[in-house]
Formats: C-alpha cells, structure tokens, sequence
C-alpha cells in the first residue's frame, strides 16, 4: 500500500477509512468545540444549549468530509435520509458517551458516580476529576462505534481493488 492511498481516492479498504476517519473526528471535534465556545463566551448562552449547537455543527462537518474522503459509497441514495441515518448513530454515541462518563462524575445525572463515591483511583488523582478518564474512555469506545455502525449501516463495499490492500 502507498502513502498516497491513505490520503487520495476513494476506497473500501476499512484500515484506509478508519485511518481517514480519525483525521475527520479530530476537524468535527474542533468545530463543535469552536461553536460551543463561541456560543457560550459570545452570546451567553448555557452550556448545556450551547452544546447541542456544538454538537450540531460537529455533526454536519463530520458528515460532509466522511461522505466525500472517507465513504464515498453510500447504501442510502436520499442525502437527507443518510444524513439523518448519520445523526441517529451520532445521537447514539452521544447517549453512550453519557453512560460510560456517569460513574466517573461527582454530580452526573443519577448523582454521584460509583467510581467516584467509592475513591476507585485513589490518590492518584481527586475525585472531582474522574470524569477525564470517564471521557478518555468514551472517546475511545464511541469512536468504534460511530465508525463500524455507520461503515456497517451506511455504506457499501464496493468491487475489491488488489492495490489497496493494508
């Protein structure tokens, strides 16, 4: 396999797309942040509102490079159909981020976090910061599953090219 292959060209080779997509979670990160902050700092607006912006145009960013570098094969033909396709499994990411984040939290959504009340980590680090590893956790695992649901759901594979073998 080329350099040139994980950059240029449509492909169906997963290790190519998992690859390409990591660089397109990475802009989607950085807009939805941005508009998040901005929205926040700008127009103070609440961070829980301002988050679902962020998370909006995260979104759409994630889409738009996904659709044109990293799965050029769409399963569904109606771009607004696949984009809400692309939204669900996003949402469902969101839930999941929520529930692995929880018992790492010192005041989540059920209270105060298993991890947490029971000072899992110890000293090494304070309880009020568990929800980074909760977060660093979920990147990881949403990630996957943002990834292999929409490659599975979303998109074909097309014909098999010998030259793009990892």
């Amino acid at each position: 396999m080329k350099i040139k292959s994980l950059f240029v060209g449509d492909t169906d080779n997963t290790g190519v797309q998992f690859f390409r997509s990591l660089f397109v979670g990475g802009i989607a990160t950085v807009a939805d942040m941005a508009v998040l902050v901005l929205i926040r700092e700008l127009l103070g607006v609440p961070e829980s509102i301002a988050a679902v912006f962020g998370f909006i145009v995260g979104l759409a960013v994630n889409y738009i490079i996904s659709t044109y570098w990293v799965f050029a094969k769409a399963k569904v033909k109606n771009r607004a159909a696949d984009f809400i396709a692309f939204g669900v499994i996003g949402v469902i990411g969101l839930g999941l981020t929520q529930l692995i984040i929880e018992p790492f939290s010192v005041k989540g959504m059920f209270g105060e976090g298993i991890l947490v009340s029971n000072a899992v980590f110890g000293s090494l680090l304070p309880t009020d910061k568990y929800y980074i590893i909760g977060k660093m956790l979920a990147v990881v695992l949403v990630y996957m599953w943002n990834f292999f649901a929409r490659k599975f759901f979303l998109y074909s594979k097309a014909e098999k090219n010998d030259d793009e073998n990892i």
